[in-house]
């Protein structure tokens, strides 16, 4: 039996487009999952109707078999076995990390809640913190109090609504490497949404490409770059060159080499330095606009190059 299973998720807003389109998702025990799609593609809703806090036009949500209902079929929305972190963290602003922590679990044995919270301050790495307020903290150890808090329920799956969007990259990169082995450790099942693919490779090797609404691709980073299904797959990797003459096929900026003698022609017009290359921008015949990578940085403004690649590397839809 699948543990979490979304089954034929439809949902609109009134007469608006709809949000989401039979949407359907199978997820394992204690498997980390990154859901990966541009602002508005349907994740946040879809995350809510998962933990059974919006109501849905159609379809079935399940844990364990368990039907998860949603607000107009349950008396109190939401479930304890299912926590939600938002993007906004919605941290109590006058009470310490300590206290915000425990805040789910003020009806619970008193002995039990102090147990639950010391165990999760020393989990998250926050015990030096214990007695701050939210104000007194960085956005990181912010975001680690709010999933906390979601955590201190004991929950069987995690839901993490872009939860590092505000966080500069070294904030997210490490809180990420974090996460990552709490999450192993606890072996609790999450799905991390995300519209930056750079977050989602780091924090699972379990992609889930999401657009206006419906899945467009499951598998691993690797599967999906080398077999996009369509175009928007394969533009979360990277940019591409539309090949001439060859309608709907193209060709990564990586997988390009450059060369002075033979290939197609093209000039340089812009030069970016990256950390591990030159990014170039080529004008070809037909002035169209390639991006290229220039991996040994020798070519500048101006220069007359010849571009090849593998026709096995092309993608065609």
């Amino acid at each position: 039996m699948t543990y979490l299973k979304i089954s034929s998720i439809n949902k609109s807003f009134g007469e608006e487009k709809p949000v989401l389109m039979n949407f359907s998702l199978d997820i394992d025990r204690g498997q980390v999952i990154s859901l990966v799609g541009e602002s508005g593609s349907g994740k946040s809703t879809l995350l809510r109707i998962i933990a059974g806090l919006e109501n849905k036009n159609s379809g079935d949500v399940f844990l364990e078999g368990e039907q998860i209902l949603s607000p107009k079929e349950k008396l109190v929305p939401g479930y304890d076995e299912i926590q939600l972190v938002f993007q906004e963290y919605q941290l109590f602003p006058n009470s310490t990390v300590e206290e915000n922590i425990g805040r789910p679990l003020i009806r619970y044995d008193k002995k039990y809640k102090k147990q639950r919270i010391e165990e999760l301050l020393k989990l998250l790495n926050l015990e030096p913190f214990r007695n701050k307020l939210p104000r007194q903290l960085s956005g990181g150890q912010q975001q680690k109090v709010a999933i906390g808090r979601a955590l201190s329920l004991e929950p069987q799956v995690l839901l993490l609504d872009e939860p590092f969007s505000s966080l500069d990259t070294i904030q997210r990169r490490e809180l990420i490497f974090e996460l990552k082995e709490i999450f192993q450790k606890l072996q609790v099942t999450v799905v991390f949404v995300t519209h930056d693919l750079d977050d989602a490779l780091q924090m699972t090797d379990s992609l889930v490409i999401m657009h206006q609404g419906k899945l467009i691709q499951r598998g691993s980073p690797e599967d999906i770059f080398e077999k996009p299904k369509n175009i928007y797959a394969a533009k979360l990797f990277s940019h591409l060159n539309l090949i001439p003459e060859k309608p709907k096929t193209y060709v990564r900026p990586s997988d390009v080499q450059i060369f002075k003698t033979t290939g197609l022609p093209a000039r340089v017009i812009e030069k970016q330095y990256l950390v591990h290359y030159n990014q170039l921008t080529v004008s070809l015949a037909d002035k169209s606009v390639w991006k290229v990578e220039d991996k040994n940085r020798v070519f500048e403004i101006g220069d007359r190059v010849k571009l090849k690649w593998d026709e096995k590397k092309e993608l065609s839809f």
